[in-house]
């Protein structure tokens, strides 16, 4: 009908009990804090002082020690308002930070012969010792942990019965596994090197012998067939380098000749 206005409903706040609940109970008790957030929360004073340095992308060892401590106080002053027995140890920074910048601010003694070092450096070296350890903590905190990445799961079964599949092998491959098994066999012989029997430099001394007693000695009277072809080896190379060093002289006539040693007298 025309004149007539719709009557406005309620908002529902929450369903409790199947019931849409429609305005705010008045018995209902809320915490002052209940509805609070903290959007920066900080595990102590080094951790608030670093934060407060990085924000503001200011350089560690050159750090504004009057623009840090405000910022400081006003965070202080946030905790005292609403949690007290928290703000204690920032109050310990917050005076080792006035005591900086008044260092800072005071003139240095005429008396003073060596130059004092900064006092900025001595926090400067605790925060650099705290953030490795910050960082540290965060990538073991990364690493996987167990009942939170990594879970323990157990099965038991009633009937374990353990199925073995073999290999469909064909005869052909078998052949030709042991026949590469042979071939790499064939390489892991042993090999043992024995020290030869027979010297250059002992048969070189025995020549010398010879040719004192007699002044000419044909090359074959030298060998010894027991010793084989070793032993034709071994003199001949005695008595070229007998040669060598001068110390006998080796003739032949003609070619295919008998050959001839004699001791040089020279």
């Amino acid at each position: 009908m025309m004149g007539e206005t719709a009557t406005p409903v309620p908002p529902v706040l929450a369903v409790v009990a199947g019931q849409p609940l429609t305005e705010m109970p008045t018995d209902l008790f809320i915490p002052p804090d209940a509805l609070e957030v903290l959007l920066d929360s900080f595990s102590g004073p080094l951790d608030l002082l670093l934060y407060l340095i990085r924000q503001q992308n200011i350089d560690i060892l050159d750090i504004p020690m009057s623009l840090i401590t405000k910022q400081y106080m006003q965070y202080i002053d946030l905790l005292e308002q609403r949690r007290m027995e928290l703000a204690a140890d920032y109050l310990v920074m917050a005076a080792l930070l006035a005591e900086i910048k008044s260092r800072l601010l005071l003139p240095a003694s005429p008396q003073q012969e060596e130059i004092e070092e900064d006092p900025r450096m001595e926090l400067v070296r605790r925060l650099q010792a705290y953030e490795l350890f910050k960082q540290a903590a965060m990538l073991l905190d990364t690493l996987p942990r167990y009942e939170r990445d990594v879970f323990q799961v157990s099965v038991y079964t009633d009937n374990d019965q353990v199925q073995k599949v073999f290999p469909d092998v064909e005869l052909s491959s078998v052949v030709a596994a042991m026949r590469d098994l042979m071939q790499r066999q064939q390489h892991m012989t042993h090999h043992q090197i024995s020290r030869e029997l027979l010297s250059v430099r002992e048969r070189m001394t025995l020549v010398l012998e010879h040719l004192q007693h007699e002044k000419l000695i044909e090359f074959t009277q030298l060998l010894n067939q027991q010793e084989g072809r070793m032993g034709l080896v071994v003199t001949l190379l005695a008595i070229l380098e007998l040669a060598k060093q001068s110390l006998v002289i080796i003739t032949q006539a003609d070619a295919y000749s008998l050959i001839h040693i004699q001791a040089n007298q020279a």
